[in-house]
């Protein structure tokens, strides 16, 4: 097997050239050390897939090769040739792109607009030729095979949509390396078929991609290498087809990781019925009817268009359902209220937690705590040593890696960011717990803490709903029920194969001949 044990140092010539090495490089922010004398090599025609832990130091990397940073020590080269100066924004763009899971796709902007700005054709007075920018934006897009209407807002555009503009801007100026982070965190099953699709295409027409996902099963599916990071170091380098996928895993977090599964147990006869959910009707025509028992753990699987993510949040009070009851522990809920179901025991974890679950720039203290005033405080003032405890315990409880109570949320890692969401959703002690894709661009080891969540509080007697299409996320389920187009097509117990429940997910009958 041809593995690179340290930072890769081949730097090579002519037709094998890389696309982009980096070798050697440390980057520390104060005490913290991001990077220690790590490097990455991505050959010309790869789909190289870059993984690790978050805080592993993939980011920062990718911080250094797209030129927002300067390594403390080390360097970048470009087709055997140096990076740019930082400040060269042109330069860089011309080498590489980088299309982030949080796109960057201005939304009250036009689709032309996007993909021109601050490009604009201009005529002699200095005014914008609307008439040849968007023909320009129209034969950019057909160029791609990207099928957007060119005139349209880009708010309107699916998060698919959004992906394959921003690749089409990235190759508008010329990069034909382009760096794609979590691309298939916010895609179904079918729109992660159409993006790998569009990656082979394009690979073949000489564009070179570095792959960051932290779903293993698509780095055997999409990519010809794999490169980790543990610790802000270069752990191996390997052609995918040749590192296994236990041996993956354990580079990446150390030692051996396997994920909860909900174990063969059966609830007593007495368990209430804490979440009664009877003809619930969603704005956009999704129904539902499940009862969930105390101690029990329901999964809602399907895919994107299936109406799992909108019941759930009819349920919790972020969407006002049109028509339906929601009862919890006895006590129905006001439609479309989040501070009533807060008040009646629901805790909740959002789907996206940098729009929905977190304000960035408020600690973790603050962010953990902040629908738990009462525990906190007295006569309407908050107690900081109250609160602070309160955001220790969650540290400790749920591993977040982090220095103290006070350290921004904005400073940590995707994974722990989401633990801080969980630890939010756990802090008044719900009766029901919902979790709305909860481990979407988390690493392994971060997925196994959120995971093992579940068991815990399910002992204690809480109901627990998880919405998600991710296997490892429904096998902790005592049941699932799939959706597909708005309505439950199947009910399944534990113990359901992984082709029974994708195939549902995608509405195909096994059975059926």
């Amino acid at each position: 097997m041809s593995v690179v044990p340290h930072g890769p140092t081949d730097g090579l010539v002519g037709a094998d050239q890389p696309v982009v090495e980096a070798v050697n490089i440390t980057k520390r922010f104060g005490s913290t050390v991001a990077l220690a004398d790590a490097g990455i090599v991505v050959r010309r025609g790869e789909t190289h897939a870059l993984v690790g832990r978050n805080g592993a130091g993939k980011s920062t990397l990718v911080s250094i090769l797209t030129g927002l940073q300067a390594a403390d020590d080390g360097a970048v080269a470009f087709d055997g040739r140096p990076a740019p100066p930082l400040g060269d924004r042109d330069a860089w763009r011309k080498r590489v792109a980088c299309v982030y899971q949080k796109s960057t796709i201005i939304g009250t902007l036009t689709v032309a607009e996007n993909l021109f700005l601050n490009r604009h054709a201009r005529g002699r007075a200095g005014l914008i030729r609307w008439s040849r920018l968007r023909r320009a934006a129209e034969e950019l897009l057909a160029e791609w095979s990207v099928e957007v209407d060119v005139r349209q807002p880009a708010s309107t555009l699916s998060v698919e949509q959004r992906q394959f503009v921003e690749i089409a801007r990235a190759l508008s100026f010329g990069a034909r390396f382009i760096i794609l982070d979590e691309p298939t965190a916010q895609l179904d099953a079918a729109g992660i078929n159409r993006l790998f699709a569009r990656i082979r295409e394009l690979r073949a027409q000489g564009v070179t991609f570095l792959f960051i996902s932290h779903h293993l099963q698509e780095i055997y599916e999409i990519c010809d290498q794999v490169t980790v990071f543990r610790d802000a170091r270069h752990i191996v380098t390997a052609p995918v087809a040749q590192l296994s996928r236990p041996a993956l895993v354990a580079a990446m977090t150390g030692e051996d990781v396997t994920m909860p599964e909900a174990d063969h147990r059966s609830l007593p006869a007495d368990a209430p019925v804490l979440l009664a959910v009877r003809d619930l009707v969603t704005a956009s025509g999704a129904e539902l009817s499940v009862e969930v028992r105390a101690g029990e753990v329901v999964g809602i699987a399907g895919g994107g268009g299936s109406g799992k993510v909108e019941v759930a949040e009819a349920i919790v009070g972020l969407a006002r359902p049109a028509g339906g009851t929601v009862v919890v522990d006895g006590r129905a809920l006001r439609p479309g209220s989040v501070p009533d179901a807060l008040d009646a025991g629901v805790g909740l974890v959002p789907q996206d937690r940098h729009r929905e679950g977190l304000v960035p720039l408020l600690s973790i203290a603050e962010n953990v705590t902040m629908t738990v005033p009462d525990r906190i405080g007295r006569r309407g003032l908050i107690s900081p040593a109250r609160r602070d405890a309160v955001a220790r315990d969650t540290i400790t409880d749920l591993a977040i890696k982090a220095a103290g109570p006070q350290v921004p949320v904005s400073e940590l890692s995707g994974g722990n960011q989401q633990k801080v969401v969980m630890g939010r959703a756990l802090a008044s002690d719900p009766k029901l717990l919902v979790l709305i894709t909860p481990t979407a661009g988390v690493d392994v080891r971060s997925k196994q803490t959120l995971l093992g969540v579940v068991e815990e509080v399910r002992r204690r007697g809480t109901s627990v709903l998880v919405v998600s299409d991710e296997l490892d996320d429904l096998r902790i389920c005592d049941r699932v029920l799939v959706m597909f187009q708005g309505r439950v097509v199947r009910e399944t117990a534990h113990g359901w194969s992984d082709n029974e429940l994708v195939a549902a997910m995608e509405g195909v009958d096994l059975h059926h001949v």
